[in-house]
């Protein structure tokens, strides 16, 4: 039987260069759709039953986060369902991929996706347990919706938390924050879960970018926009998907926003805050230290020692989901990052951070909401 490699499905992304051997199997990483953007890979290989397989991607090191590589090791699976890393090296600007098939057809991917039907089955059950709303906020360019998860009662004073994901179509462990999220939040039989939804209501969209998710891209959407640099100046024409969230917002309000993401090159769960903004003060800053904290005493693998620089005073780039939204409502507006790779506080040889690890994760993340809510202004 003679290899075929196929991207034919949801996130697809790899071009062939070479698949005449097994022992030197070549592709490339494609663009993002109407960007320079290119990290994010998924295909699969038939015809390899019982073979070594030896990959190159020869152009890792055009990559847009090549020093993301580092350390770095490819998810497999056999059946889309139980996902694995397999040994990989990174050399002379290639990124090497080296297993044995057990089976005739094999699945590579920058991290465990989360398909755009997965996502459809997500809302589904949301809206069936009966204790959450689904609302279509706009449409995608490419004619897609926008979806809204509306928990808890509206009320004059309750709490107004957003929680959104995947931004970036790449960073799919954020979506897979979102399940174990959502499936904490509507457990009636959860008590953190209870009096979140006796304090404040939760206007949720798990997806932020499906366009991108569905075409294979690792940070924008159909028109090349990277919705993260949006929110200043959202359009219909480039970013449908910020300029309809923004519009809620702006009508209902914020008090607390999670923007949920994953890191190329940091091997670390760290949060990301606003102190650059210009109408940042020191009671912001409190309330984001207690955050971080409390989530770091109760859960192991969320730390607050690694992350990134933080912004000099006055000098935040606004055009950021978190920045615009702390600066826009006086709101706690977190950017939440998981790796690509492992968390270093407690590896994992057989699956690195994976996509159980990221549900768990959005999971414990209802604690310390619970545990800031009381020391926020309403707005």
């Amino acid at each position: 039987m003679s290899i075929h490699i196929s991207t034919a499905f949801d996130s697809g992304n790899i071009e062939v260069v070479s698949a005449e051997n097994t022992a030197d199997i070549q592709v490339k990483i494609r663009k993002d759709t109407n960007s320079d953007f290119l990290q994010w890979f998924h295909f699969k290989l038939t015809g390899v039953r019982e073979q070594e397989l030896a990959i190159r991607i020869l152009n890792a090191s055009e990559t847009s986060y090549s020093d993301g590589w580092k350390d770095y090791r490819v998810c497999v699976s056999y059946d889309r369902h139980h996902w694995f890393r397999t040994d990989t090296s990174y050399e002379n600007g290639e990124l090497k991929i080296n297993m044995f098939s057990e089976h005739d057809s094999v699945y590579f991917a920058y991290f465990t996706p989360y398909s755009y039907e997965a996502h459809q089955d997500l809302i589904g059950a949301c809206q069936t347990s009966g204790l959450a709303e689904h609302e279509v906020l706009g449409t995608t360019l490419q004619g897609r919706d926008l979806d809204l998860l509306t928990v808890g009662e509206q009320m004059f004073d309750e709490y107004k938390v957003w929680v959104i994901a995947r931004q970036h179509p790449g960073e799919s462990m954020a979506e897979w924050f979102m399940e174990g999220f959502l499936a904490r939040l509507l457990d009636p039989d959860d008590p953190v879960s209870r009096k979140l939804v006796e304090k404040a209501v939760f206007y949720i969209v798990p997806n932020m970018n499906p366009d991108g998710s569905v075409l294979g891209n690792l940070r924008t959407n159909a028109a090349g926009a990277n919705l993260n640099r949006e929110w200043a100046n959202p359009s219909l024409e480039n970013s449908p998907e910020v300029f309809h969230v923004l519009n809620k917002m702006d009508e209902i309000g914020v008090d607390l926003l999670l923007d949920v993401h994953g890191d190329e090159e940091i091997p670390f769960n760290f949060i990301s805050a606003n102190e650059g903004i210009p109408s940042y003060t020191p009671e912001m800053n409190a309330l984001e230290e207690e955050f971080k904290n409390f989530w770091a005493s109760i859960w192991p693998d969320f730390q607050t020692e690694h992350g990134y620089e933080k912004d000099e005073a006055g000098k935040a780039d606004l055009r950021i989901c978190s920045n615009q939204i702390a600066e826009r409502f006086g709101a706690v507006a977190l950017t939440i990052e998981m790796p690509f790779k492992d968390n270093d506080d407690l590896p994992d040889p057989a699956y690195g951070w994976s996509a159980e690890r990221s549900e768990k994760l959005g999971s414990s993340s209802l604690e310390p909401i619970l545990h800031l809510l009381p020391k926020l202004k309403t707005s």
